[in-house]
């Protein structure tokens, strides 16, 4: 249960206080996966820090499993543990195996069952037959998958997921994201923090949205796509690349958002308008000239939806 909570970092060198986090309240149940997202600088990763005792909150109060974060901080971090995206925290010369026993002799986990569970958990990130290779001689996938089993040798009641397929290869981050729902269905409680939309709707229950520090929005897909009443998409392909194009929609009145991207042999334009606005004829007289392969109406992606409420609260 989080509860306005705040943190604010003194300024250094005349500079001004910086307000990271800033009054946001929600709650997670049991056994959901509950997904932080927002843009770099939003106030993800300094909310898992405090949740995780990491960081003391400048106010506002925070329960995890029960027990307040600034004053039951040993007694939580028993029963929680964290991941974030990269491959520090682990002893690349020792091997997966020598990593798990070490950490979980930090937690001090009863001798008789340690080897079981790394044993476990050591197929459950389907690292068995590298267990005994060191670390350094790892890919990337598999520090990540290390990692994760790192944060599970305490057997962790809440655990904490700060961009888990950060630079990861899609196929890889593939492999990462069904691990993810592994473990939610053994009944890990999961607070994930993530970029990517898509990762986000495969995997959250629940979703909050947070933009410079405050929090916009949360609820499940959805129910978030259906809070941004007020606007509808226009999706269109075209062969040629659109990009002058975008600038003069971006300055369309009723026009709330653009984007674009480039995939094989086409590019596909998102704008987001205005659902009082009929602009289908002004975006197809716009994008004239450049082959259109399909213009129409589309329903908002959960991305579009982010875009919308993000943008706005940037305003």
């Amino acid at each position: 249960m989080v509860e306005e909570l705040t943190k604010v970092f003194p300024g250094k060198r005349k500079r001004p206080d910086k307000r990271a986090v800033d009054g946001i309240s929600f709650h997670v149940k049991r056994g959901e996966i509950f997904g932080l997202l927002g843009p770099n600088g939003a106030g993800k990763t300094t909310t898992i820090r405090m949740l995780s005792t990491m960081l003391i909150p400048t106010s506002g109060s925070a329960m995890v499993l029960g027990q307040d974060v600034t004053k039951d901080e040993v007694r939580i971090r028993r029963r929680i543990n964290l991941v974030s995206g990269g491959e520090r925290g682990l002893y690349y010369r020792l091997t997966g195996r020598q990593n798990l026993r070490f950490f979980s002799e930090l937690y001090g986990i009863d001798p008789h069952i340690r080897d079981e569970r790394i044993d476990r958990l050591l197929e459950l990130v389907d690292l068995k037959e590298s267990a005994d290779l060191r670390v350094e001689d790892y890919s990337r996938g598999m520090k990540q998958r290390i990692h994760i089993a790192r944060a599970l040798v305490n057997d962790p009641e809440v655990l904490f997921l700060d961009e888990p397929t950060l630079g990861l290869d899609p196929e890889i981050a593939r492999d990462i994201r069904a691990l993810i729902r592994r473990m939610a269905d053994q009944g890990t409680t999961i607070l994930l923090t993530t970029h990517y939309m898509f990762e986000a709707e495969e995997l959250c229950d629940r979703i909050a949205i947070i933009s410079n520090g405050k929090l916009v929005a949360q609820g499940n897909a959805l129910e978030l796509k259906d809070s941004v009443n007020n606007a509808t998409v226009i999706h269109v392909e075209t062969r040629d690349d659109p990009f002058e194009a975008v600038d003069v929609l971006e300055d369309t009145e009723g026009v709330i958002h653009v984007n674009y991207d480039r995939v094989p042999g086409r590019f596909i334009t998102r704008i987001q308008v205005e659902q009082s606005s009929d602009l289908l004829g002004d975006v197809n007289e716009v994008m004239r000239g450049l082959r259109v392969l399909r213009i129409g109406y589309d329903e908002p992606t959960l991305e579009d939806t982010y875009i919308t409420l993000v943008s706005a609260n940037e305003h």
